[in-house]
């Protein structure tokens, strides 16, 4: 059993929208329903986050059959001013990377 964070106020570093945008980065053709289960969110949730990343311009997507297939627009320029600066493109090369440094 995983430990519970502390009652109180609750926050994360990451917003649902990074994860899911994250997910869509690591795999083009993921499903909705897999997306749900890796971030922790219903479908529902997520349509809704695919919707307000694509009428803002950071992501696309064309049906390949009975599935979607996602395109991440990674020369867009983070939303809040301030993360002015860095692209969306080099905020998922580093949420992507696979090795993590230790300290020092």
């Amino acid at each position: 059993m995983e430990p519970q964070p502390p009652v109180g106020r609750q926050w994360t570093f990451l917003t649902s929208h990074a994860r899911v945008l994250v997910q869509i980065a690591r795999d083009p053709g993921i499903r909705v329903r897999d997306i749900a289960g890796r971030c922790l969110l219903t479908e529902r949730a997520v349509q809704r986050i695919i919707v307000d990343l694509e009428e803002a311009g950071y992501l696309a997507h064309h049906r390949v059959g009975r599935t979607n297939r996602y395109r991440v627009i990674g020369g867009k320029q983070l939303r809040h001013p301030a993360d002015s600066g860095p692209t969306l493109a080099e905020l998922l090369a580093v949420l992507l990377r696979q090795h993590v440094r230790g300290p020092g």
